[in-house]
């Protein structure tokens, strides 16, 4: 029976084929705006996304700040520090903290031959690379090792070794910082995330931080960083580490003016709120677009209706009941919307290899790559999303006319003229 249904709509819809290919092109349209814009915003989550986790999957940094009430006869208002001895007692009390670096920064030259920069020269310890997503291009990160030996290694960003050293291969050069000698132990690839602190990844260097101490004094340093057992542990860390610092330093463990910390974590859902919601409305406008090319499969239908009262009066007097008419309509209205929705999926495809990539934050971060750029990627998702939006459409499209046609009286169906 059903096999019959289809067959009959297929008939229908050939007898009418220029007004069938005009309606198609409504769906055609319509399928591949929705497609076009569900890939344009899975590509903006994904650069989003991405470019956030650059900072690091679960760093969190810590700034030293006044303490704000008064506790165990200290005053208010007593600075902050952070020295080696706070690092252990995290150690010692923090059971939720997985790694931890204490980091030092000054503003210095850094120089190689006649070229001269001005960056920022960060001491760190080996956790950092891993807390803070340094992934190395070239050469590599610093080991426990460089640390113990106070080798004087440097490890640049990317886009500092490409203003100091231009094209050519940086690992094992010399640079000079603040006059002293340097071997360049690693290059990190283009680290082009949204969020940093004291300057651009890509714009930084780093050494380690006992070499750090051969430049200037580093008994205080200037930030702590540290990581979590696991992401959603980094409010409980953040108390823990606050209470272990407290305890040594005598202030209140309760005091958050003490030290300011700003998670990863907490800035996610600032991040999921954008992207579902430009998701949500990009995908919005373009089930718009095809339910527009809908309403013109549901006139072309109600035509189809009126065209065919006679026939449908003939169907019902040879014993087809309603559901047979309401079927009958509905496979023709879904045949006219999937053969659109299928040939606007392939012109998707093809338009989204035409396109190619659409700058986004490539320019902002002088990147050619493209990695910050959206790159519309049709993917299976988007095309079950698209094909179930269509479907939908093309049901609501067929039903009016479907009832409409399943409700004639047979007698003056056939009476019509």
């Amino acid at each position: 029976m059903l096999r019959e249904v289809i067959r009959q709509a297929w008939e229908s819809l050939k007898r009418n084929r220029l007004r069938s290919v005009l309606t198609m092109l409504g769906i055609v349209w319509g399928i591949v705006a929705v497609t076009l814009l569900i890939a344009y915003g899975n590509s903006f989550r994904f650069v989003l996304v991405d470019g956030f986790n650059a900072f690091g999957r679960s760093a969190v940094i810590c700034w030293p700040g006044h303490t704000s009430e008064q506790a165990g006869g200290e005053r208010a208002g007593k600075p902050v520090v952070f020295e080696k001895e706070d690092v252990e007692f995290i150690r010692a009390e923090a059971t939720l903290v997985k790694q931890m670096s204490l980091e030092t920064v000054r503003w210095l030259p850094l120089t190689y031959g006649d070229r001269l920069v001005q960056t920022a020269i960060r001491g760190v310890y080996p956790d950092y690379g891993e807390m803070r997503n340094q992934v190395a291009a070239d050469g590599r990160w610093f080991s426990p090792e460089d640390i113990l030996e106070r080798r004087r290694l440097v490890f640049l960003g990317g886009r500092l070794r490409e203003k100091l050293l231009g094209g050519r291969p940086a690992v094992g050069e010399t640079v000079g910082i603040g006059g002293v000698r340097f071997t360049v132990v690693g290059v990190m690839d283009r680290k082009l995330n949204f969020s940093g602190y004291f300057t651009s990844d890509d714009q930084s260097c780093w050494i380690p931080y006992t070499a750090a101490a051969d430049l200037w004094n580093t008994r205080y340093a200037s930030v702590l960083v540290f990581a979590p057992v696991l992401p959603r542990f980094e409010k409980p860390a953040e108390k823990q580490v606050l209470a272990a610092v407290a305890k040594r330093q005598h202030f209140s463990p309760t005091d958050e003016r003490a030290i300011q910390m700003f998670g990863r974590e907490e800035f996610r859902p600032i991040i999921d709120s954008l992207t579902i919601g430009l998701e949500v409305l990009l995908t919005f406008i373009g089930a718009l677009t095809l339910g527009i090319g809908g309403v013109g499969v549901m006139n072309i239908m109600l035509v189809s209706v009126d065209e065919r009262i006679r026939e449908i009066g003939l169907r019902r007097a040879l014993g087809a009941r309603r559901r047979h008419i309401k079927a009958q309509f509905l496979s023709e209205a879904l045949a006219l919307t999937l053969i659109g929705g299928a040939i606007g999926i392939a012109l998707s495809y093809v338009l989204s290899l035409a396109i190619g990539t659409l700058p986004l934050m490539g320019p902002g971060f002088e990147d050619a790559s493209g990695k910050r750029d959206i790159h519309l990627y049709i993917s299976l998702t988007t095309v079950l999303l698209s094909t179930a939006i269509l479907v939908l459409v093309g049901l609501i499209s067929g039903l009016l006319p479907a009832l409409r046609a399943s409700n004639l009286n047979p007698v003056e169906a056939l009476r019509y003229e």
